[in-house]
């Protein structure tokens, strides 16, 4: 029984995480100003690193989490970036 309902949270969540995926790529997409399609580019990056987290904890794979750690990391950059060229025109003074 409650392998059953493990597996049904975990096509749960997937599906739930995914339809979050593609409502924040049709942001990026349409977004009328810069600072919104930074903002779905960022909720794009979580939204797909908790995906992989879910594949990890269903599989039961270290290699999942380790690859969650680098897209959070290159998201949280990049996230940054994006703001300071926003606000400043430029990244590196």
């Amino acid at each position: 029984m409650s392998a059953t309902l493990l597996g049904a949270a975990f096509a749960g969540a997937s599906v739930m995480l995914a339809l979050a995926m593609a409502l924040a790529a049709a942001r990026l997409l349409i977004g009328p100003r810069a600072q919104d399609r930074v903002l779905a580019l960022d909720t794009l990056y979580v939204d797909a690193m908790l995906l992989i987290l879910v594949f990890g904890m269903r599989e039961a794979s270290q290699l999942y989490f380790e690859a969650a750690v680098v897209i959070a990391l290159l998201g949280f950059v990049s996230t940054a970036a994006l703001a300071k060229f926003l606000l400043r025109g430029e990244v590196i003074e």
